[in-house]
């Protein structure tokens, strides 16, 4: 048996195009969000879908629905919300001017540990280290909370062979892909309403691909 993964990082929102951080901070789909999503969920329509997983945060629940209303081949099914696929929260610096807050951290990095090329992991540990409310989280807090919410899916589906949306956040995604692929080197932020096929099966994760649009129908 096999499992098929499809995780979704979700469409544009307006702190997307604006450029702010935005973890737990939410916002609507931008217009071109909404045609990305349509876009994304017709190149989709005829993959079967028996389960499809969101976070808690709505944008990942109205991408779910403007895909799903594209399907021509997927019975009809409640969306499950996972709090643990939620995006990580970036404490005070949510909603702040994205491109000043990553430049801030790669010269927090270079002065306080001499390090010029920044892990997954670094980037959350120094965010943390640098909030002055110790809010944001750090890589650990974000990974268990995300190990707990894969681990639900895989108990629930492992024995099937069911295909599965994820649509989750971009960082919470990539996060995902490095916790449980042997050898993932991704390091590019994931596009939005861009889909990750992964295949698991005997107990392994398989990637088939990453961050791919080429499936999008206009």
């Amino acid at each position: 048996m096999s499992v098929t993964f499809y995780f979704m990082r979700h469409a544009e929102t307006y702190l997307n195009k604006y450029e702010r951080m935005q973890g737990w901070a939410n916002a609507p789909l931008t217009e071109k969000g909404i045609l990305d999503c349509i876009a994304s969920g017709k190149g989709l329509a005829m993959t079967s879908f028996d389960a499809v997983y969101t976070s808690d945060l709505q944008r990942t629940k109205d991408t779910a629905k403007l895909i799903m209303a594209q399907n021509k081949v997927s019975k009809s099914m409640p969306f499950i919300e996972k709090s643990e696929f939620r995006e990580v929260f970036f404490g005070s610096f949510e909603g702040l001017y994205a491109p000043e807050v990553w430049q801030s951290l790669r010269h927090y990095a270079k002065k306080e540990y001499d390090i010029d090329v920044l892990t997954r992991e670094n980037q959350l540990n120094f965010l943390h280290e640098m909030d002055s409310t110790k809010d944001a989280e750090d890589y650990m807090t974000f990974w268990l909370r995300i190990e707990k919410g894969l681990y639900d899916l895989l108990e629930k589906h492992k024995e099937t062979n069911d295909t599965i949306l994820v649509v989750s956040h971009g960082f919470a995604l990539n996060v995902m892909m490095q916790g449980i692929i042997p050898d993932y080197t991704y390091s590019s932020p994931l596009l939005n309403a861009s889909v990750s096929k992964i295949i698991y099966e005997n107990g392994q994760f398989h990637l088939e691909y990453v961050n791919s649009i080429d499936h999008f129908v206009y």
